[in-house]
């Protein structure tokens, strides 16, 4: 599937925050892009809008995937339990950085 993105006004007036684009796409996909629209009661552009915001999710998680499959901590999470555990001690950690953190400030005021 081909999608072609062009600017057709390069010049924004002062008060628009969005630009405006053309966008190529085969009949069949026009026509159910046109036919959910309509169901939704949505602009063409909120269509797209939407499907970009949905699409760039996607891809932030399937790095955050990427990323998560080769930790090695991975290996030993192997119940729910364990990843609730995990998020236990993550948060005691942090809990005790922060105290940490305040405690340092104070001194230094002091």
């Amino acid at each position: 599937m081909e999608l072609e993105f062009r600017v057709i006004r390069s010049h924004t007036l002062a008060m628009r925050t969005t630009r405006v684009v053309s966008v190529t796409l085969p009949p069949a996909l026009f026509e159910q892009a046109q036919a959910l629209a309509k169901a939704e009661n949505r602009t063409m552009s909120e269509l797209v809008r939407e499907a970009l915001r949905h699409y760039e999710f996607h891809q932030d998680m399937e790095k955050m995937r990427s990323l998560m499959a080769k930790s090695p901590i991975m290996d030993q999470l192997k119940t729910e339990e364990d990843v609730v555990e995990l998020v236990r001690q993550v948060r005691r950690e942090m809990a005790e950085e922060e105290a940490d953190r305040m405690d340092s400030q104070t001194a230094t005021v002091a």
